[in-house]
């Protein structure tokens, strides 16, 4: 394996509310020089798996500007600076769904566009949940839409269910159910 580029230069590309683009200069161990952008994230991230009971995942439907339309996927958000992420999930849960958890785990880590995107994602399964809503910054209602864990080839199907996140976020969380004592009903 070749060593990690050394970096040469960096600098601020560009930089908006949300997103700042850094401009990295590279000089590879074979001697080639690049210019790599990439976007700096700022805060982590979490995505939550939130069951209703054993068999009944619930989902969120609210809109996604990026693809200007209403996506159904899993309650997300950002991990406030210097906030675990378990009680980001938590915070998210009660402004997003109206939910709170008794059951918390982190189930897995994972990065979006790591060539582009300086950013992590933490996946959270919530259980025992109980209601305990707060006032979050949506600018509107989130509907909550209750889902079977059976049911993830239809969900896979649907066009409004496209998040990348969302999906490996439920495939792990079947596959960490299933590894748990008697996580045969996870199947």
């Amino acid at each position: 394996m070749s060593a990690k580029p050394k970096i040469i230069h960096r600098r601020l590309a560009a930089e908006t509310r949300i997103f700042r683009i850094e401009a990295l200069d590279l000089l590879f161990a074979n001697g080639n020089r690049r210019t790599f952008e990439r976007i700096l994230g700022g805060t982590d991230s979490v995505v939550i798996v939130a069951l209703a009971d054993a068999q009944t995942v619930l989902l969120a439907r609210e809109y996604a500007a990026g693809m200007d339309r209403y996506e159904l996927g899993l309650p997300k958000g950002v991990v406030d600076v210097g906030e675990d992420p378990l009680a980001a999930a938590h915070r998210e849960l009660r402004e997003e769904i109206g939910m709170g958890a008794r059951e918390l785990h982190l189930i897995h880590s994972l990065s979006l566009a790591p060539g582009y995107i300086k950013h992590t994602s933490h996946l959270v399964l919530a259980r025992d949940l109980y209601p305990d809503a707060a006032e979050g910054d949506e600018p509107e209602p989130i509907e909550v839409v209750p889902w079977p864990l059976a049911g993830l080839d239809a969900l896979l199907a649907r066009e409004d269910f496209t998040e990348a996140r969302s999906i490996a976020a439920l495939f792990l969380a079947r596959r960490w159910l299933a590894s748990q004592p008697g996580g045969a009903a996870a199947t």
